[in-house]
């Protein structure tokens, strides 16, 4: 397996995928009952496979990736050949990022000495999903990318 299976909510929700992902592989209704009855390890198999096929899918898709905090904010923007990142720190223990009030604050004085922002960009390893798939896991959340492309603009 390349990623992770799907939570039982996520088939919940493309079962009809899933349905059209066994008629490819010429799998009926009732060998499937049979396979998950008799060959449970098979029906593993094709559950991880299915994940898989979905994730690349997604992955493939991703553009930006936000992870946001309590006192930090990476933003990171997948591009063609490299991930970039804008990487923002409140030095300041009362505000929370993860608040309306925390954000609002954040929106009057980002450009202020509390609040720190730096740029960075690395190169993808020998698969790009992969990288993307490890920054959701650590708690990325995939977005139209419109906080990146705000302070892209704004930065230097």
């Amino acid at each position: 397996m390349k990623y992770r299976r799907l939570t039982k909510e996520q088939f919940e929700e493309l079962h009809k995928e899933f349905i059209n992902f066994l008629a490819t592989q010429s799998i009926t209704a009732e060998e499937w009952k049979d396979i998950k009855e008799n060959k449970p390890e098979v029906a593993e198999e094709e559950l991880d496979l299915f994940s898989d096929l979905i994730w690349e899918g997604v992955l493939d898709k991703v553009r930006f990736i936000e992870n946001i905090g309590p006192t930090q904010m990476h933003l990171f923007a997948a591009e063609e050949k490299e991930m970039k990142l804008i990487a923002i720190r409140v030095n300041s223990p009362s505000v929370d990022l993860t608040t309306a009030e925390g954000f609002a604050w954040f929106k009057q004085n980002f450009m202020g000495d509390q609040v720190e922002v730096m740029t960075a960009a690395k190169k993808y390893g020998d698969e790009p999903n992969r990288d993307k798939f490890e920054l959701i896991e650590k708690g990325g959340v995939i977005t139209k990318g419109e906080l990146y492309t705000w302070f892209e603009e704004i930065l230097p």
